[in-house]
């Protein structure tokens, strides 16, 4: 599917819509840990409550230095241990929450990151077809890091500020009542800041990911080319790429962190304005006036002295004035964190959100025995099956037909033109034509990887849409032009096909495709490790294993996608004989560039715009001096 189709419009083409919906969604995922989550919230409560009384000692203990006269050193030193027990309690609880709120968030990312995993398992080809490995991979990095940072810290500090604010407004109550009304002033001008800085931050946060992802995107097809970079001297053309991505992600990342890093100045010089309020204020209320008392008869104060500050108490209000402060500046520090996380939460999401591959298929393939002239389902391996259709078992021969079919892959440009074509059991196929013919397009249609529009494709007579796709694979070997080794051992690349196959299977089936003797001849042997895709093999031998990955899976129809196309003229005579060995009773489908690997089939198909415009044997074709003719002879070439 190309880029720009719906699956991206529902990853993150537009700005978070709910950001909140998506922070609740998040919260879900604290059921794993609810223990952990219980524990942390005491833990935070028991912090918050121990750092505010902290500070609320300083009024007791300035007050007992204020009282020359009555000066209680046993009350006074009661006072200072009593503040020791309270930093030890915030200390001890701080550790606490912090090492489980850890523990909640790597549950969480192990959670997050297995449905993913297994979502990207049932997308359909065309999802990946439409995004880059380094756009998907940013998931797995940059979002699912971000989301990790809101859950571990994030989320933490902004209840520790949250419960802490709290619980400084109750004692900012209680000490002065004025004095808390000049805050509640600074909270209303911090609220709109936040509010409107935290919009413009958010929205580009937003943006930032996504630029991210597509950087990540093109670096990762980069270093995957980089020797066809080289080749084409395309190193310039490359970097001028790159630097227009980097600088729009630059640009982007800028305007993101602008509006956050400006939030702390804000918060800053808002905090010490109003902390020189509140001195002046506090200061105001609790000296006395020159020549007479607030406390003079008749005043304001005389009859409401409940307003009035003492000196103890003014200085215990500014300690959490000053903290009140913090917490705030703490909060616009988190929030944009926050964010960012949200945004990378919304990316993850929206691809966890994404249907499925469907499978409305109802038929399955299961190992058959013969019990008295008839076939009989087993549990164990037999080596041949049969398809179980409501309670009947049908044989798996391999009979493959396409009636009338008609195929787009964007529903705009026809790929594939009322092909009708069928393969018996046992005969092998080849598809020749010029490149965009639609030969892959045939072989992608009978794994299902991509359904038909129009028309029917039947397997042993029952539709394929009938069949479950697992069922309908596990009948098939395929072999790409392009092949993929996984990191391991080459036995165990070639077990890939099989997975319960033996290692004298496996052994089997490298000879079968002529790669025993180079496996041989490597350092370990079947043991010897593969990296970066088999990068420290040959192209013909990664080709070798891949032919030897199909043998195993000993499968009833075989597909040959340009099977043969890096190795050289030697080796692939080597192979053609293993592999008449291995198609015997079986089903080929044979896409060739190489007319000589060909010659043998039972029916040669040539494709040209979607539409098959010759078939028959390699003599049939030679006679009528066709396409296929001109192919062969090099009067025209495939291209």
């Amino acid at each position: 599917m190309p880029r720009g189709s719906s699956f991206d419009s529902k990853m993150g083409g537009k700005r978070a819509e709910n950001p909140l919906k998506t922070l609740l969604r998040i919260m879900k995922y604290y059921r794993s840990c609810k223990t952990e989550l219980i524990v942390a919230l005491i833990g935070i409560l028991l912090y918050s409550a121990a750092t505010t009384l902290t500070y609320y000692m300083l009024d007791p203990l300035v007050a007992v230095l204020e009282d020359e006269m009555n000066a209680d050193t046993a009350k006074y030193a009661a006072l200072l241990v009593g503040m020791g027990a309270l930093y030890a309690i915030g200390c001890l609880t701080n550790f606490l929450f912090n090492r489980l709120m850890l523990t909640c968030s790597a549950r969480i990312m192990c959670a997050l990151r297995k449905e993913m995993f297994e979502k990207m398992q049932s997308l359909p080809i065309s999802f990946f077809d439409g995004h880059t490995h380094g756009e998907l991979m940013s998931y797995y990095t940059n979002d699912i890091d971000a989301i990790r940072e809101m859950v571990q810290n994030s989320i933490t500090q902004m209840l520790i500020s949250t419960t802490s604010l709290i619980a400084y407004i109750g004692m900012m109550l209680y000490l002065s009542i004025p004095l808390f009304l000049v805050a509640l002033v600074m909270c209303i001008c911090i609220y709109y800041v936040m509010k409107i800085v935290g919009g413009r931050s958010r929205r580009n946060f937003q943006k930032q990911q996504k630029v991210i992802s597509r950087v990540n995107g093109y670096i990762e097809e980069m270093m995957e080319g980089q020797k066809v970079v080289k080749v084409f001297n395309h190193e310039q053309a490359g970097l001028a790429a790159f630097d227009t991505m980097n600088g729009e992600l630059c640009t982007v990342a800028t305007d993101a962190n602008t509006f956050a890093n400006i939030v702390g100045p804000i918060m800053s010089n808002l905090s010490h304005i109003f902390y020189a309020l509140i001195c002046t204020v506090g200061v105001l209320l609790a000296a006395p006036i020159p020549g007479e008392t607030f406390l003079a008869q008749g005043t304001f104060f005389a009859r409401h002295q409940i307003l009035l500050v003492q000196g103890a108490a003014l200085i215990a209000f500014l300690q959490y004035i000053r903290q009140f402060a913090n917490r705030i500046s703490q909060i616009s520090q988190q929030f944009n964190a926050i964010l960012l996380a949200l945004a990378g939460a919304e990316r993850v999401f929206a691809l966890i959100d994404l249907p499925a591959e469907i499978d409305e298929g109802t038929v399955t393939l299961v190992n058959v025995e013969t019990q008295n002239g008839s076939l009989v389902e087993t549990d164990r391996r037999t080596g041949k099956w049969a398809w179980k259709r409501n309670g009947e078992l049908i044989p798996l021969r391999g009979e493959v037909t396409f009636k009338d079919v008609d195929f787009s892959y964007d529903g705009k440009k026809q790929v594939l033109n009322d092909v009708t074509l069928y393969a018996k059991p046992g005969q092998k196929i080849a598809f020749v034509g010029s490149t965009g013919a639609g030969k892959t397009t045939i072989t992608n249609l009978i794994n299902r990887f991509y359904d038909v529009a129009d028309g029917t494709i039947t397997y042993d007579g029952i539709p394929i849409r009938e069949i479950k796709k697992d069922a309908l694979r596990s009948s098939l070997g395929m072999v790409l032009q392009d092949t993929h080794l996984f990191t391991g051992t080459v036995m165990e690349n070639i077990r890939y096909g099989k997975l319960d196959a033996t290692d004298e299977e496996c052994i089997r089936a490298a000879k079968i495709a002529n790669a025993h003797f180079f496996i041989s001849h490597l350092p370990d042997g079947y043991n010897t490790q593969l990296v970066a895709d088999g990068a420290n093999l040959s192209q013909g031998q990664r080709q070798l294993l891949s032919i030897a990955r199909a043998a195993v899976s000993d499968p009833p129809v075989l597909i040959l996608d340009e099977a043969t196309s890096s190795i050289d003229t030697r080796t692939e005579k080597l192979i053609e004989q293993g592999m008449d060995t291995l198609m015997q009773g079986r089903t080929v489908f044979v896409i060739a560039h190489r007319l000589s690997t060909v010659r043998n089939a039972n029916c040669i198909m040539v494709l040209e715009h979607g539409e098959i415009i010759e078939r028959g044997t390699h003599e049939q074709l030679l006679a009528e001096q066709g396409k296929y003719y001109q192919l062969y002879t090099g009067a025209f070439e495939l291209s």
